[in-house]
């Protein structure tokens, strides 16, 4: 009886497996949260109370060259007072793959309605801040910005 391989494995399967193998490799896999992830994350924080514009105001570098880490600065107008304060600022994002990037607690003793961070960002898009008033309204702002190497990405 001979050394007979166990697998016999031709030239032309070879050639099928790595290509489908390649195409596997570089078809894009999901990544982003879909718009129904969004607003169900926001529908969980906030329920169905109306969302205004104003009062927050986002920064963020108008083109940031590396999604790994991106400067970002929310700020509410609030004289953060035992009367008017913030109870909460919640950032979102369309594209990351959850939506829900960074929720703070605030108090009167916070002193400022103001927050910095560092966020990952799976390339160009509109970061949303939703601040929530101690008297229960909530005021958003948001700011879109330009990432030429996107991080967040599923391989």
């Amino acid at each position: 009886m001979g050394n007979k391989p166990l697998f016999q494995t031709t030239r032309r399967q070879l050639l099928t497996a790595g290509g489908g193998a390649l195409l596997i490799a570089a078809s894009p896999l999901k990544a982003l949260a879909a718009e129904a992830d969004l607003l169900r994350a926001r529908a969980d924080l906030f329920g169905d109370r109306p969302i205004r514009e104003g009062r927050v105001t986002v920064t963020l570098p108008p083109i940031a060259e590396n999604g790994h880490s991106v400067p970002l600065t929310v700020s509410v107008d609030s004289p953060m007072t035992e009367d008017d304060y913030v109870k909460q600022i919640a950032i979102l994002s369309p594209r990351n793959p959850l939506p829900l990037i960074a929720q703070f607690h605030l108090t009167p003793l916070s002193g400022k309605a103001e927050v910095s961070s560092r966020i990952r960002m799976s390339g160009t898009q509109a970061i949303q801040a939703v601040a929530e008033m101690n008297d229960g309204s909530l005021w958003s702002g948001s700011m879109e910005t330009v990432v030429t190497l996107a991080a967040c990405v599923v391989l």
